[in-house]
């Protein structure tokens, strides 16, 4: 059967991620969270203390990038992919509340694009693979055979994200993530860099109302479409 590239874009919090887990794990594609190797170079700049208030050491971070590496690795129990930083799992520290407040400028910055386009890029060059994030139909990936565009309401996206790290054990505000949802729009939508939009061509899924069961379905039913149309 032919192999295609499927981009999943949308905004932060809407559950891409794990959609994008499942399908590749139905149909047997690779899957790749774009988005957690964002948010492993902004957990390197915390680390380094490239963050004074709003302002970046962009300088530092950009000689750095060429020594940092962002790997993905199955983990043998759940067997689903976590995020390495310089052969570090770094899967948890990538997901708080911390790394999700200073992502979207790290986003913004043109030479971490760049870099991580690259990345990327190189990632999906055989095919046969599931990428989400924000600009992957658009910029990494705009000959994708299959796009799809998530959507949801900000308070229903904050609430998912309130869920998850409660479950994890994790200390959350739901005020707080809610206000950092609104923030994360407003910057993905407006950096001057490959900003958040929809492609011409991709297919639009409000999942605010939708179960995980019909969320799942309906991303089959598109992948099995386009395959047959290849």
């Amino acid at each position: 059967m032919k192999k295609i590239i499927i981009a999943i874009d949308g905004h932060s919090s809407c559950g891409k991620s794990t959609m994008a887990k499942d399908l590749a794990r139905e149909v047997g594609y690779i899957y790749v969270d774009s988005g957690a190797m964002y948010r492993a170079v902004t957990l390197w700049a915390l680390r380094q203390n490239y963050f004074n208030g709003n302002e970046i050491n962009t300088e530092a971070l950009e000689k750095d990038m060429p020594g940092i590496s962002i790997t993905f690795r199955l983990n043998d129990e759940t067997r689903l992919p976590e995020t390495y930083l310089n052969d570090e799992n770094v899967e948890k520290e990538i997901r708080s509340l911390e790394v999700s407040s200073h992502v979207s400028p790290i986003a913004t910055l043109p030479f971490v694009r760049e870099a991580l386009t690259r990345w990327q890029q190189q990632l999906g060059a055989e095919k046969g693979i599931v990428m989400d994030g924000r600009d992957i139909g658009t910029a990494v990936f705009p000959e994708a055979e299959l796009k799809i565009f998530v959507t949801a309401s900000a308070e229903v996206r904050a609430q998912r994200r309130y869920d998850e790290l409660k479950a994890k054990g994790m200390e959350a505000s739901y005020e707080d993530i809610l206000q950092n949802v609104k923030e994360r729009d407003y910057i993905d939508s407006h950096r001057a860099m490959n900003p958040l939009r929809q492609a011409d061509d991709a297919i639009v899924l409000d999942n605010s109302e939708l179960t995980i069961a019909e969320q799942k379905q309906w991303l089959l039913d598109k992948f099995h479409a386009t395959i047959q149309h290849s």
